[in-house]
């Protein structure tokens, strides 16, 4: 099989972070050099509230800073932000933005910006997870390795959070571990320095993966490459996939979510803590209804408000249970040992 000819595409930087992530990267962006000679991507889970990053980073940095469009070509010496509650994405050399599934239970998420990355710019891409909880990031970095690029991550041990990091460097072989004080100069000579290099086609699962993601054939794609798992999907109750490919190990169901085992994990003590405080309250409910019921019920009739007090009593006592179970309930943070 012949190889694939040398790509010459210029380099583009692609960021991930969560948790410490707006602090890394505003120290970030102050120390690049003015016309960074990249365009920059960034994705930093925000979730759905509003955000004024991309007004921060452009205030801290020479660079300009926007919040990515859809449909806009990216030009170098400018940090492009994922905008709240989307995806960002490059396909075909210009941005695109997805309200599409969820990943790790986020939206923007990191994976689908760097699987796009590496899809789309092969040996040219530059992946940099920051600082974060849990694994976003992970199985997009090592697809932009699987494609020619060059796989950035912090040093966990200065990380404000890091278990992304760890994460990352648990399913990646990264070219360059390094400080954030560090990160200025490395991206900065990695951009210049880089070379046309030879393209690598991309894996085929790469591919019908992210056909999943933004809703291409999704069942046939997703059929060929996972398999049933006896786990459901908590963000849409649809039976969830396992990937044959488990590095990292990580699930996807037919409409698209995505969850490593971890986030899945963390996930799914979200939806547990308020379905149990939920319950708690409906049967607190139940309770007073009851007692009220036997006060109106009062001497006129005496043996039905015996039968709402022995029931709310009972009750009472099922609460009480419920409340010390919920309570002791543990968080999303035991799931962040790398």
């Amino acid at each position: 099989m012949p190889k694939p000819p040398p790509t010459s595409d210029p380099p583009s930087v692609f960021i991930g972070a969560s948790s410490g992530g707006v602090y890394a990267m505003l120290g970030l962006v102050a120390a690049l050099p003015a016309g960074f000679p990249a365009p920059i991507f960034f994705v930093q889970h925000i979730g759905a509230r509003h955000s004024d990053l991309p007004e921060l980073l452009d205030q801290r940095g020479p660079n300009r800073a926007i919040e990515g469009r859809d449909g806009e070509v990216p030009v170098a010496g400018t940090i492009y932000v994922a905008p709240s509650d989307r995806h960002m994405m490059l396909e075909g050399g210009v941005i695109r933005l997805s309200r599409g599934p969820k990943e790790h239970h986020a939206r923007p998420a990191i994976d689908p910006l760097f699987r796009s990355a590496a899809l789309s710019c092969g040996p040219a891409a530059i992946g940099v997870v920051l600082t974060g909880g849990l694994d976003d990031g992970s199985a997009g970095l090592r697809a932009v390795k699987d494609c020619g690029g060059i796989a950035v991550v912090q040093d966990p041990a200065e990380a404000f959070e890091p278990s992304m990091p760890r994460a990352a460097m648990a399913v990646v072989e990264p070219d360059h571990v390094v400080a954030l004080s560090e990160l200025p100069g490395l991206l900065l000579r990695l951009v210049q320095q880089r070379t046309a290099a030879a393209s690598i086609a991309p894996p085929v699962e790469l591919r019908r993966e992210y056909a999943v993601g933004v809703g291409e054939n999704a069942v046939e794609n997703l059929k060929s490459i996972a398999e049933p798992s006896l786990f459901s999907c908590p963000d849409c109750g649809g039976v969830l996939f396992e990937l044959n490919d488990k590095r990292p190990l990580r699930y996807r169901c037919h409409t698209g979510h995505a969850f490593s085992l971890r986030s899945l994990a963390a996930t799914h003590e979200q939806v547990a803590d308020g379905a149990l405080w939920t319950g708690l309250r409906a049967l607190q409910e139940k309770e007073a209804i009851l007692r009220r019921l036997a006060q109106m019920h009062g001497a006129g009739k005496p043996a039905a408000a015996s039968d709402c007090l022995r029931e709310a009593e009972e009750l009472a006592q099922v609460v009480e249970a419920l409340r010390k179970l919920t309570l002791a309930t543990p968080g999303p943070a035991s799931f962040d040992a790398a």
